[in-house]
């Protein structure tokens, strides 16, 4: 029978993966990451916290579990090298990320990659966590005007240029024009960035599209009520993720809350490559 670690970020989005896991009697075991996972989340879940300046430690605690299968979800702000103490095994993979590209997507790779070497591969918990994600074309009742479409196809054709670079997941678009395109501040934060820059003309929307080369299943766009709240509040039409592919967090509400404040929330494809 295969036991699924979580290891677990900040964020809502571990819990909601292993909840769901759990549902379909999965058995899950979350792997709490000290000052970055709020461990009190997890007291009703078997969970154990661990440090990350000790890969060692990590590999075998998910021994002492009986982990088959990983999943790494949640958020995690880069340590400064010279604060950790590190042990040789994270020495070695801190070694082989320097001698690749630098980015995020590359790090995780690594990261992935040293966790299969060991005997612990990715699960694919996307296939069996369908109802985080939607396959309709609309989901509020507030379908997208015709020049947030126009506004969506100009977005799509630049992400197909940027898709591939390890830069962020989402762009604000606004009288056929890029407004921003995210960096390390987050989507929240480009809101806030586009709004000191928007124009006399249609009110602009934010498009949240996973990168080309990202794994399937690391570093997933996710979507949470917080992102339409700023949407709302700095006068943004409404919001285009990808289709069965970004993580819609408390679904529900986040639908509620756009048919309550005039708001799309309407899905869409990548340009394929």
């Amino acid at each position: 029978m295969t036991k699924v670690g979580i290891i677990a970020g900040s964020g809502s989005l571990p819990l909601i993966i292993g909840k769901s896991l759990i549902n379909k009697k999965i058995e899950v075991c979350f792997f709490c990451i000290k000052n970055f996972c709020e461990n009190n989340h997890f007291k009703e879940f078997e969970n154990i916290e661990i440090e990350l300046n000790s890969l060692s430690n990590i590999l075998n605690s998910l021994n002492q579990k009986k982990i088959n299968k990983i999943v790494m979800a949640g958020n995690i702000t880069r340590p400064s090298l010279k604060d950790i103490k590190f042990d040789l095994s994270t020495i070695s993979l801190i070694k082989n990320y320097l001698l690749e590209s630098k980015g995020d997507d590359q790090l995780l790779k690594i990261i992935s990659n040293f966790f299969l070497k060991n005997g612990f591969p990715l699960f694919d918990w996307k296939s069996f966590c369908p109802e985080l994600f939607s396959n309709k074309d609309n989901l509020s009742n507030l379908f997208p005007s015709k020049k947030a479409i126009n506004n969506m196809k100009k977005g799509l054709k630049i992400f197909e240029i940027i898709g591939k670079a390890d830069i962020g997941q989402s762009l604000i678009i606004q009288n056929e024009l890029v407004l921003g395109i995210e960096c390390i501040e987050g989507t929240d934060q480009l809101i806030k960035r586009c709004y000191n820059l928007k124009k006399d003309g249609d009110k602009g929307i934010l498009i949240k599209l996973s990168k080309y080369l990202q794994h399937s299943n690391l570093d997933v766009p996710t979507i949470g009520l917080e992102t339409l709240k700023q949407i709302n509040q700095y006068n943004f039409e409404g919001v285009f993720i990808e289709k069965n592919n970004c993580v819609i967090l408390e679904k529900e509400k986040m639908i509620n809350y756009c048919n309550q404040n005039n708001l799309f929330l309407s899905t869409l494809n990548k340009i394929e490559k």
